[in-house]
């Protein structure tokens, strides 16, 4: 397993993940002075943001099964536990984005490579944020039906 999102396992096949980019800031504010350069005062940690990048390969192995599931999971704004498949585990997260690009078109509009990428910010869990991810895993079902 490469990265575990919430319940869907990203492995080599069928959805495989080649590149992860990360973007983590912190909070600095100035704060004015007479006489002296602003002072800077960290305020707290800023903005965590996650990119997977991969591609799929649709009509040999197959991955379009989980490119919709994250799309449902970015469509409800299910927030879930992020895992790295060394068990590193960077917090919760919620899906921005999703961008894909199918290239090489077949008769049925699929391409036969699909260039993806996930893009997620880290939230607070809230309340309930387990629960959501049963209730996520039960619209799956409806996903899958599409």
């Amino acid at each position: 397993m490469l990265y575990m999102i919430g319940t869907l396992a990203l492995d080599t096949r069928p959805f495989g993940v080649n590149e992860m980019s990360r973007d983590a800031d912190a909070s600095i504010v100035a704060k004015p002075l007479f006489g002296a350069a602003p002072a800077k005062e960290f305020t707290g940690e800023g903005e965590d943001d996650i990119t997977l990048s991969g591609q799929l390969l649709p009509t040999k192995i197959g991955g379009l099964t989980e490119l919709e599931i994250l799309h449902e999971m970015r469509r409800s704004g299910t927030q879930f536990p992020l895992m790295r498949g060394d068990g590193w585990r960077p917090g919760w997260y919620a899906i921005t984005k999703i961008s894909e690009r199918h290239k090489d078109l077949g008769r049925d509009g699929v391409g036969f490579t699909v260039q993806c990428s996930i893009s997620m910010t880290k939230v607070e869990p809230s309340v309930g944020a387990g629960q959501q991810i049963i209730s996520g895993l039960l619209s799956l079902f409806g996903a899958l039906e599409r």
